[in-house]
């Protein structure tokens, strides 16, 4: 299997399943666990591992009636690239292990694992690894997998804050119900970072939280699951990070977010709302301020060219529903090739938002550490004038909360 590192200099790699299985010369069982390499980190970073605990418990499961009751730790162990609490330079290895792999939810796998849930991967992985596929609990393409984005995100986040930058992100919408956004104007990022998980839903609006969780008590009663959006915002994030064509810092991003199960749509700044706007109304005036160029709107989400302003990114992504609900659903036996119904089986999320957006968070900030990397490095070897690079430092200093 391919495609399991982000990054170009600063590099995380993951692997394991949301089972798993695990063996030694002794015998072997279900449980296994999720592995993060982190490459490129720096020697000398005094590196919090309790900060990287509180990164994976806001995405582990079992802390409220809308996420999945699956009753998962999500320990984590740091085994190699620290030494007395400090980076030295070697890769960083995390172990999570799996620890609630019962029998009675393995075995309701077993019992459908021809069946395609619809939904799910499970076709497209027959398409690609046949009937050897990982069929428990949808293997490396469960939501599990991203537990290792959390644990690589963390360190990013502890290289990206003492240089002043922020990354949070709270749902704006569920299941049609809609809360204030930094992205409209109607609340401002101090209020974001005051309400910032004040609630089971992480909705930063309060009042439009209670509406969304009341509403997803009722869909779950009547068995089903719901989608929604989350909005992240990054703060002080230097100016000039990117490449002008296909590594723009925003198209990374975007992959990043891409890459992550579940999502279905992005927009930056104004996004699909641009569709309605005349350049006039859209484009993002320049200022001065300070000595340094500021923008009176950010429509462009702190983009031009892909590349950063200086300027706050702001983006929204969609979310689909979990695709496991308690109602039959037409299906197809990929081994007997012939119709089925597929009856509810096992645990799920009545929605993905509360424990997605730490997973967002993180690959933007590994995607805004990779982009740092690379700048700096060549900046090093450039020879600019430093009236230029002076200009690059960022417009608004984040102050960084766990």
């Amino acid at each position: 299997m391919l495609g399991n590192t982000f990054g170009r200099l600063f590099q995380v790699t993951t692997c394991g399943e949301s089972y798993g299985w695990h063996a030694t010369a002794e015998g072997a069982g279900y449980g296994g666990a999720l592995f993060c390499i982190v490459n490129g980190v720096p020697a000398g970073i005094k590196l919090d591992v309790a900060m990287i605990q509180d990164e994976l418990d806001k995405r582990r499961p079992g802390q409220s009636k809308i996420d999945s009751p699956r009753l998962e730790t999500d320990r984590v162990e740091v085994v190699s690239g620290m030494f007395e609490d400090v980076t030295t330079g070697a890769p960083i290895g995390m172990l999570i292990r799996n620890v609630d792999t019962q029998d009675i939810h393995i075995n309701q796998y077993r019992d459908v694992k021809e069946l395609i849930r619809p939904g799910h991967a499970e076709l497209t992985f027959f398409y690609k690894y046949g009937e050897h596929t990982d069929w428990c609990g949808a293997g490396r393409a469960s939501g599990r997998e991203t537990v290792g984005r959390v644990a690589g995100g963390a360190v990013a986040k502890q290289i990206l804050a003492p240089r002043g930058v922020e990354i949070l992100s709270h749902v704006v919408e569920s299941h049609g119900i809609t809360g204030r956004s930094v992205t409209d104007g109607t609340m401002s990022f101090e209020e974001l970072k005051e309400n910032y998980r004040k609630n089971d839903l992480n909705c930063c609006d309060l009042e439009a939280a209670d509406e969304m969780i009341a509403d997803l008590d009722e869909v779950r009663e009547a068995g089903d699951t719901a989608g929604g959006a989350i909005e992240l915002v990054a703060r002080g994030i230097p100016a000039g990070l990117g490449e002008p064509v296909f590594d723009k810092l925003k198209a990374t991003i975007a992959y990043g977010l891409s890459s992550i199960a579940a999502m279905t749509s992005i927009e930056f700044g104004a996004g699909f709302k641009t569709a309605q706007s005349l350049g006039s109304e859209w484009n993002d005036q320049p200022f001065m301020e300070d000595g340094k160029v500021r923008f009176r709107t950010n429509n462009a989400g702190g983009f031009l060219g892909g590349i950063t302003t200086g300027e706050d990114i702001v983006l929204r992504v969609g979310v689909k529903p979990t695709p496991t609900i308690s109602k039959d659903q037409d299906s197809v036996d990929m081994l007997a090739m012939k119709e089925k119904k597929l009856s509810a089986i096992t645990r799920r999320d009545i929605s993905l938002l509360p424990r997605w957006y730490p997973v967002a968070e993180a690959m933007v900030a590994i995607a805004v550490a990779d982009a740092m990397f690379m700048a700096y490095g060549w900046y090093g070897m450039a020879n600019l004038d430093k009236k230029w690079t002076d200009l690059a430092e960022p417009r608004n200093k984040g102050n960084y909360t766990k």
